[in-house]
């Protein structure tokens, strides 16, 4: 196995240097026996010829590591001090050239940037969907709020964006590179939970000074909620906001243990207001529709092929 390195040491015509492999297996087992002729038995070769690849990784790595004298043969400190270093070098190189002979596309990890409200509205059916195809294939969540994906998906660190878009948000600025699909359709819609169902008014109406837990007006469900005016979605559209979080998992429990009214995706909350746990407010305080957006790059192939599968 051959490794190409550009500098300085054993020089062909174009000036870039070859290290073989094998010599550094050979400089461990010299380490590990400090001495030459017993390494070049280990190693199943005359101990001129393993003396010859010794100077050829001399020559390459561009210093001696070897002390030679009249009649003796010494390893250099510089050599044995970085014996740990060289070991975990070759072990790494090795996983490398399994992890590229074995490749396959079907097994490996997508790593996805998720806004929070998707990964657990979506994300499972998703997983779920992915899994009948690659049935191997690994997923890596990471949760962020939709500017801190978008910067992470950009900039490379994930192989793709799951988040919702809404027509009163602004739109991502991404260019020809990155193909968008849909997973579905979902709904922010006002939901009211706990002792706070028995203020619902016969007529679905609930008192304005209902308490709220709300989205800052920063956030992007804050966003979408403010620019519709949409009453106790933010603090500026809400009498009593009682408690203020971007997380809609947080806003969930909240307005299940009753601590006031709050907007979550449909997805999320289907079942509970199926059980009565939650009561859905849409009918009287209206919804915001939601399309479920996932990107990828594509120059990605199993990004793209996951793309295909979602894209409804």
């Amino acid at each position: 196995m051959l490794f190409y390195w550009a500098a300085h040491t054993v020089s062909f015509s174009k000036g870039i240097r070859i290290m073989d492999m094998q010599w550094l297996e050979d400089v461990l087992v010299l380490l590990e026996e400090r001495n030459l002729t017993r390494a070049a038995r280990r190693r199943n070769i005359t101990q001129p010829a393993f003396s010859r690849r010794i100077r050829s990784f001399e020559n390459w790595l561009g210093v001696e590591v070897l002390e030679r004298g009249t009649n003796r043969v010494d390893l250099r400190e510089s050599l044995i001090s970085n014996e740990t270093e060289i070991r975990a070098l070759v072990t790494r190189i090795r996983g490398l050239r399994g992890k590229i002979a074995h490749f396959s596309p079907a097994s490996s990890t997508v790593s996805i940037a998720a806004q929070h409200a998707p990964v657990f509205s979506t994300f499972p059916d998703m997983a779920l969907c992915a899994k009948q195809t690659f049935p191997e294939l690994k997923f890596r969540l990471r949760a962020a709020n939709l500017r801190d994906c978008v910067t992470m998906f950009l900039r490379g660190d994930t192989n793709m964006l799951l988040c919702y878009e809404a027509e009163r948000a602004m739109p991502l600025p991404f260019d020809s590179s990155i193909r968008r699909g849909n997973w579905g359709i979902d709904y922010l819609i006002p939901v009211i939970g706990g002792v706070l169902r028995y203020a619902l008014k016969a007529n679905g109406d609930i008192p304005a000074q209902t308490p709220a837990v709300v989205y800052p007006n920063d956030s992007y469900f804050g966003e979408v909620l403010d620019a519709g005016a949409r009453p106790f979605g933010t603090p500026r559209h809400c009498s009593n906001p009682m408690c203020e979080t971007a997380f809609s998992s947080g806003v969930k429990e909240l307005v299940l243990k009753g601590i006031g009214i709050g907007w979550l995706p449909y997805s999320m909350v289907y079942r509970e207001i199926e059980n009565g746990d939650l009561i859905s407010m849409g009918d009287t305080l209206g919804k915001e529709p939601l399309t479920v957006a996932i990107y990828a790059d594509s120059k990605d192939e199993i990004s793209m092929s996951l793309l295909d599968i979602w894209n409804s």
